[in-house]
């Protein structure tokens, strides 16, 4: 009788091993994916361009690195410029952020830099450091 009740007691164990290893893997699997995904939020609403602020507008495709790589050094320097530039992303997944994309010639990790009228004065495809970022930022939208 006793092994029956260890044998019923060893079987509803085992019941909840099973969804508790799943759901713990679905979350480690989440929290990875999470963690890959690029930080800060940035505007996808291209109309503000030509608003009257300056504006950089990251050509963004995720089938692809450029973009990633642009995206953290726009994180980098963020903080030094938002009060004055507006910092976009134009995404190609969406038909508006790949018009306009196309429009500008701009592919994957292209940042193009817009007066407060909408004219474009700039255009830097990766930029290679924060520096080469500033300076494109620095000359296009003097402090």
């Amino acid at each position: 009788m006793q092994d029956e009740s260890e044998q019923d007691h060893a079987a509803k164990s085992k019941r909840w091993h099973k969804p508790l290893i799943v759901m713990l893997s679905i979350v480690a699997v989440g929290a990875a994916i999470w963690s890959q995904l690029p930080r800060g939020f940035y505007p996808t609403d291209l109309s503000l361009v030509g608003n009257g602020r300056p504006a950089l507008v990251l050509a963004y495709d995720p089938n692809f690195g450029g973009g990633i790589a642009a995206m953290e050094l726009m994180n980098a320097i963020r903080a030094d410029y938002e009060d004055r530039v507006e910092f976009l992303i134009a995404r190609f997944g969406v038909p508006e952020g790949r018009a306009f994309a196309n429009r500008h010639r701009a592919i994957d990790g292209t940042l193009l830099l817009f007066a407060g009228d909408g004219t474009r004065v700039h255009s830097v495809h990766l930029p290679e450091s924060e520096e080469q970022l500033r300076h494109a930022l620095d000359i296009s939208f003097p402090p």
